[in-house]
């Protein structure tokens, strides 16, 4: 009997462990916010305004495609103290959808929050920090957010028109891989004209 219970601890940890690796999905590797490059300077006034989803990387992306994956469009308006109401417009399942938060800046100029009133949905923690921009023509994002204690990262290509240059396309690669996504995970939306150009 002395034997009988840790040896059967040991199996049922065992049992425990294995089927845990089963529950729990291969998770990529995640950088540090820290380790995710800040636009120096960063000047709200020039970043607000309209912005096409040109590209996107997201662990979920499999093979550099997604089902549906269709542009859609941002709008950041300025309001008091540095925070955007941000407006997004997109076609899913011919039906145009629009949705909208508020950011507030967080910590440093160029880092965002949801403002106290819209953590909801599951959502526990979120942190978008604007990586580069020229303002006139590209912005890279990176979102941090925690929902439902699960933790997702994403980084998104945005453009003020349509248009993806092949130089551009490379410089959203060479980004997202040193956010430690791969190629597989990257993916280009297809233009449309349906609701984002109103």
């Amino acid at each position: 009997m002395a034997l009988y219970l840790p040896c059967l601890g040991l199996i049922l940890l065992g049992a425990m462990q294995t089927k845990a690796q089963g529950f729990f999905p291969t998770m990529m590797k995640t950088p540090h916010l820290n380790k995710v490059p800040l636009q120096p300077d960063f000047q709200d006034d020039k970043f607000q305004g309209k912005w096409y989803a040109l590209g996107v990387a997201d662990s979920p992306i499999r093979n550099g495609s997604r089902s549906q994956l269709t542009m859609y469009s941002v709008n950041y308006e300025l309001k008091d103290e540095h925070s955007f109401n941000v407006n997004t417009t997109m076609l899913r399942n011919e039906v145009c959808e629009q949705s909208t938060r508020t950011l507030v800046q967080n910590v440093q100029p160029g880092q965002f929050t949801f403002d106290s009133f819209r953590r909801t949905g599951g959502i526990l923690s979120y942190v978008m920090r604007v990586a580069a921009t020229n303002y006139k023509q590209f912005a890279m994002v990176y979102v941090e957010k925690n929902v439902r204690f699960k933790w997702h990262f994403q980084a998104t290509l945005y453009g003020r028109t349509k248009k993806l240059s092949h130089k551009l396309k490379e410089r959203f690669v060479k980004f997202s891989k040193s956010v430690d996504f791969t190629e597989d995970n990257i993916a280009f939306f297809v233009p449309i004209e349906e609701c984002i150009d109103d």
